[in-house]
């Protein structure tokens, strides 16, 4: 029998990159697609922990997963312990999820005015009552994802990493950046190797990695269980197949973008043509195609019509 990679408490983790949880982005069309390609891991969209408690119609379809997506993480956004407890009550029967990952590092000014996401890091002590909360009433994995703190007079990753792993916290995922930086400026890679070689669970990665060198080199540079991929993989999925963009030939391209799109109008109906665009323009990129192409394309909002038009594209690129 092949043996883990590592362990998330005691959910077995076969492979060492990881597609990251992006709001409006990792959905499950998508989620899947990486995981087909070789991410060893799904973890969803948060979800507002607010929104189940007030049966808000909007979060049901960002649980939606398929078997192969698994192991499946739930992330739960919120700013109170409680809240955030009866919600995961209220989800994880229904989902059924191997782990629960916490989400605080979210930057969004939505999230944070809030209290919640990256904004938690200013509160060590609700961080420590959540996993406190949730390691003791659920026997699944409770993990989370942090940012290296508020701002650069806040930077307190090493202090909160040992906040959850001492509330039973198993796993810490860390963000290479403040919240006050945003996605701007390079991702500071030094506080990974700080976290990873002060706590005994497994620590990932994750900022600016753009290609395989770039997993290599952080994989060399801070030792950590795995890496975690967030933008680059909207453009390069194959990443997770240890693929930059440019040894993909079209051929692929195609196949995976047509798919992507199929899956995408299955998940959606027909407004899934719209949510298709990010990919879309991600997957075009390397192309260069000009803005007399490019625009039309992106405007397109009938599925039939965008079918028939990337066919001629790809058989002109």
């Amino acid at each position: 029998m092949t043996k883990p990679d590592f362990m998330i408490g005691n959910v077995p983790i076969f492979g060492d990159l990881i597609l990251a949880p992006m709001d409006g982005v990792t959905d499950h069309p998508f989620r899947a697609l990486c995981r087909k390609l070789g991410s060893a891991m799904s973890v969803t969209e948060f979800i507002n922990a607010l929104d189940v408690l007030t049966h808000h119609p909007r979060y049901h379809h960002r649980h939606v997963f398929s078997p192969s997506e698994r192991p499946l993480a739930l992330q739960m956004l919120g700013d109170n312990a409680e809240q955030i407890l009866e919600a995961a009550f209220q989800l994880v029967p229904e989902v059924k999820p191997d782990l629960i990952d916490i989400n605080l590092g979210c930057q969004s000014k939505n999230v944070t005015s809030r209290g919640a996401g990256a904004a938690l890091m200013l509160s060590p002590e609700k961080i420590a009552s959540i996993f406190r909360l949730m390691t003791d009433r659920f026997d699944i994995p409770i993990t989370g994802k942090i940012r290296l703190g508020w701002d650069d007079q806040h930077l307190n990753y090493l202090d909160v990493a040992r906040i959850i792993q001492d509330n039973g916290g198993a796993m810490v995922a860390v963000h290479g950046r403040t919240r006050k930086q945003g996605y701007r400026g390079k991702a500071n890679w030094k506080p990974i190797r700080e976290v990873k070689e002060v706590l005994s669970i497994p620590v990932i990665g994750n900022g600016d990695i753009r290609n395989v060198s770039d997993i290599h080199r952080m994989k060399e540079e801070t030792g950590v269980d795995a890496v975690m991929i967030g933008r680059a993989a909207v453009g390069n999925p194959w990443i997770f197949s240890g693929k930059d963009r440019e040894n993909v030939p079209i051929s692929k391209v195609e196949k995976i973008v047509t798919q992507h799109l199929e899956d995408v109008i299955a998940f959606y109906g027909e407004r899934g043509v719209i949510k298709f665009r990010k990919y879309l323009k991600a997957y075009l990129e390397p192309y260069h195609l000009s803005q007399e192409v490019l625009l039309p394309l992106l405007k397109i909002k009938e599925p039939e019509e965008i079918r028939r038009t990337l066919e001629v594209l790809f058989i002109n690129l």
